[in-house]
């Protein structure tokens, strides 16, 4: 099973009980059609919604499973642009304009389930009027714009080769007077030269990565199976190509799994990781795969790198030598529209390479 998932629907099984009944029922009717990650933010939008309504003054509640459905009737469109602006300005940590349309996405979904399928004994709608229908939530961004923004920010065409080999050799003489820092890199050298490898030469996102098992791999046809973002069939792994650049470290890492990891026999996961205080590797988790690149993209000089946009990176240089909708299906995508990114960002380099010749 989906090993995110499973951790996803944990967790989202432990907040419904603090929701309003309507919510609860809410999930139960899209967990057939939605991912438990999916539902688990859709609940965490729900909850800075509830205390907001609660702090506000708009609801005689005092804990968030006690905000009654009337309460969601009165709304009026101003409420929901005084909610806008709460969720542009919070003192915390203030939303991106991304953010705020998914937050407004994720109440527009629950209030049309309420007005428009759930019904009362008399089969009736459960929400009688729905604020949200009037809400207009503008797309925030347009792939070219998505490509503008990533531009100069991803590894291109040598700098992808430069940066597996900086993570192979180069980073411990950048380190060398830290001797903590030059320790754990030998321990953990093969294993962070494999990740980065591996998504550099296959695009896989991270949670991708996280999910692989040791038997997700075929080196002879060069095939990773993998669950796929938004696939809820856990009984199917979708097979993703990997370049023969990968296998050597793919094969270095096999090699030294057991001996330098020492996993339980049972343990299944790919990459592993052993925790303070254990002695057994387990599976190595997304926040862990996204600090180790972090880490070396700081010191390989392009700290704006992540996981995704070596995927990002990978996409591009894919996408030069293949077409929309072979990138597309590498990659995982959904739609046509979301890989037309990498038509944009690949006209700038096309244009910078006949520069450069």
């Amino acid at each position: 099973m989906n090993v995110i998932k499973q951790k996803d629907r944990q967790e989202l099984d432990k907040k419904i009980p603090s929701m309003p009944w309507y919510v609860e029922q809410f999930v139960n009717y899209k967990l057939p059609d939605l991912s438990p990650s999916s539902l688990l933010e859709y609940v965490r939008d729900y909850e800075t919604f509830f205390n907001w309504l609660m702090a506000e003054g708009l609801c005689d509640a005092t804990a968030m499973k006690d905000v009654p459905i009337a309460v969601l009737e009165k709304l009026r469109m101003e409420n929901i642009d005084t909610y806008r602006m709460f969720l542009s300005t919070k003192r915390d940590q203030a939303n991106t304009r991304t953010t705020i349309s998914r937050k407004l996405s994720s109440l527009r979904s629950l209030f049309h389930y309420l007005s428009q399928i759930a019904e009362d004994e008399q089969f009736y709608p459960l929400l009688k009027r729905n604020v949200m229908a009037k809400v207009e939530i503008k797309r925030t961004h347009k792939p070219k714009d998505t490509a503008a923004k990533l531009e100069g920010k991803l590894l291109q065409e040598a700098e992808i080769v430069e940066f597996i080999d900086y993570v192979k050799i180069g980073y411990p003489h950048t380190v060398a007077r830290n001797k903590q820092a030059v320790y754990a890199y030998e321990l953990n050298k093969i294993r962070d030269v494999c990740i980065v490898s591996l998504i550099l030469n296959s695009g896989l996102r991270v949670s991708e990565v996280v999910n692989l098992n040791t038997e997700d791999m075929d080196m002879k046809k060069k095939l990773l199976y993998v669950y796929r973002k938004g696939k809820n069939d856990e009984t199917f792994k979708t097979p993703v190509y990997f370049r023969q650049e990968a296998i050597a470290e793919l094969t270095a890492y096999l090699d030294v799994r057991a001996i330098r990891y020492n996993p339980d026999k049972k343990e299944k996961a790919l990459f592993l990781t052993v925790p303070n205080g254990s002695k057994e590797g387990k599976r190595m988790t997304k926040r862990a795969i996204q600090e180790m690149v972090i880490k070396y993209a700081k010191y390989f000089g392009k700290p704006y790198l992540s996981v995704h946009k070596l995927r990002h990176s990978f996409a591009t240089d894919y996408y030069l030598r293949n077409d929309l909708y072979k990138t597309q299906d590498q990659l995982g995508h959904a739609s046509p529209e979301t890989t037309q990114i990498y038509a944009h960002l690949t006209d700038k380099t096309m244009a910078e390479a006949i520069d450069r010749s």
